[in-house]
């Protein structure tokens, strides 16, 4: 029975095993998935982790639970050797092995990609994971908490100041649910007014939202103005070291919150692989979604997809001839990928990836959003219903589903959550303060020369009567031969 292995759990990879498991029966091919993680992590909630509108646990998908038949392992893939169809499986805890496969997936994902900017890898956290959207909602919350104990000034304003990097949809999104997360804790806080709030977006672009019409990213700008929120485009961030921002046309401040989302690559993990890949470092494959060299000749049992290849846009839309790594490609990458393969295991034929999309919708905070498709654009409160209905249905599992339409009929009930738990970074510091310890034995102190002869202790006579201490009850204090003299009153 042939092994596909399937490299990466996130939309492609989780997508391709769950399809296969429909497209295959459990005697036609062993399904495996490795993942670092054991959740897929759906990422276009993040931005609403952030504003606090998704409970963080309802915006990733278990892949054990829903993977019926796939083996799932949760461990890195650290080496490709497909000349011998093998890989390097490296686990947190334990020693790395080797696995064999037939047929090998890779859809490894993408990382925060970076510039050597000073302080930003001190400083800045991404926007590419759960944990970090957590990270951010929670710092938000305690920097509130922290500043409405301070009086006005460099300290409470450095707590109050946030900073985005990118005006790409993660970065514009995220902002926009920082300002209304924000806002939100100001009725909280009599002590701060909306004035002490400072938000800055950083873009080194003339514009922001390149998805969408110069228009609808003209009203983006607006409607941030409107909100109290800074973008300054055509700007660089030449500096964030200890939190002290340095942009480009000179302007400085300090910022305890920079959170980075100026663009992805491809995974590391590719530069050590024989797969063939391109000058970005991303995975080389056909429209057909089969790995091919740099000449264009096939290279068998191997395929790509998601944020990790370079797929080719039969529409002619993409940055670069290249679908561009976004949630809409991967996950229909994914669901043509278990297709294809299936079909090549029959002898069957496989079929080009194409999509022609519809348009872009983003949700810029609570009641805010805006859709674009051609030359029709939505925005405002219509435009936030289209993105949270697209993207409630879009979250893969009925059961994702029901729990994320689940937190926001609740939250518009109930209100937002706005509790921070970042002590849940340190969790043993409460039982650590507070433990007993055992006490240290007592020191012994060996003797200067062991071979000498041992002295007996010599024995102490005891006074017949035990002294008492001067000033004691019953002990008057003693009365010295050579008194000081009192001195004398003072004369008129």
């Amino acid at each position: 029975m042939p092994r596909i292995l399937i490299v990466g759990g996130g939309y492609a990879g989780f997508y391709t095993a769950w399809k296969l498991e429909k497209w295959l029966s459990a005697k036609d091919a062993e399904i495996v998935v490795v993942d670092p993680l054991s959740y897929l992590t759906y990422q276009p909630f993040l931005p609403e982790v952030v504003g606090g509108a998704v409970e963080a646990r309802h915006a990733v998908v278990d892949q054990r639970k829903h993977l019926k038949r796939a083996r799932v392992i949760t461990a890195k893939v650290t080496g490709i050797d497909h000349a011998s169809k093998t890989v390097d499986i490296t686990p947190e805890v334990g020693e790395p092995w080797k696995m064999t496969y037939d047929q090998i997936v890779v859809t490894a994902g993408s990382v925060s990609r970076t510039f050597p900017i000073p302080g930003v890898a001190d400083e800045a956290i991404g926007l590419k994971t759960i944990e970090e959207a957590v990270a951010i909602r929670d710092r938000i919350v305690r920097n509130f908490e922290l500043a409405a104990n301070l009086p006005a000034g460099p300290a409470r304003d450095r707590l109050l100041t946030f900073v985005v990097v990118g005006g790409g949809f993660a970065g514009i999104e995220v902002f926009g649910e920082m300002r209304s997360l924000a806002s939100a804790l100001l009725a909280r806080y009599p002590q701060l007014t909306f004035e002490d709030t400072h938000f800055h977006l950083i873009e080194a672009m003339g514009r922001i939202m390149p998805e969408v019409s110069l228009p609808t990213s003209q009203w983006v700008l607006k409607n941030y103005a409107e909100r109290g929120a800074n973008v300054h485009l055509d700007t660089q961030l030449k500096d964030a070291t200890g939190g002290v921002i340095q942009l480009s046309t000179g302007e400085s401040f300090e910022s305890d919150v920079i959170v980075w989302t100026a663009g992805v690559m491809a995974s590391p993990m590719l530069r050590n692989t024989d797969l063939p890949t391109e000058e970005r470092g991303r995975l080389r494959v056909k429209a057909d979604l089969r790995v091919v060299t740099a000449e264009g000749e096939i290279v068998p049992d191997a395929w790509g997809a998601g944020d990790v290849s370079a797929v080719p846009d039969l529409t002619g839309k993409g940055v670069g001839g290249m679908c561009v790594p976004n949630a809409q490609h991967a996950v229909r990458q994914g669901k043509l990928l278990a297709k294809n393969i299936a079909a090549s295991l029959r002898g069957e034929g496989v079929k080009e990836y194409r999509h022609d999309s519809l348009g872009a919708v983003a949700g810029l905070g609570l009641y805010e959003g805006a859709f674009q498709s051609g030359r029709i654009a939505v925005k405002g409160f219509p435009a936030w219903v289209m993105h949270r209905g697209y993207h409630g249905l879009a979250i893969p599992t009925w059961e994702r589903k029901i729990r994320v339409v689940g937190n926001w009929v609740l939250n518009f009930v109930l209100g937002r959550d706005m509790v921070q738990l970042i002590a849940r970074e340190q969790p043993r510091v409460a039982f650590e303060t507070f433990a007993s310890r055992p006490k240290p034995p007592a020191a012994v102190v060996p003797d200067a020369d062991p071979a000498a002869p041992k002295r007996a202790p010599r024995a102490r006579k005891k006074p017949d009567v035990e002294p008492e201490l001067p000033g004691a009850k019953g002990v008057e204090a003693p009365v010295y031969a050579n008194p000081a003299p009192e001195p004398e009153p003072a004369k008129n």
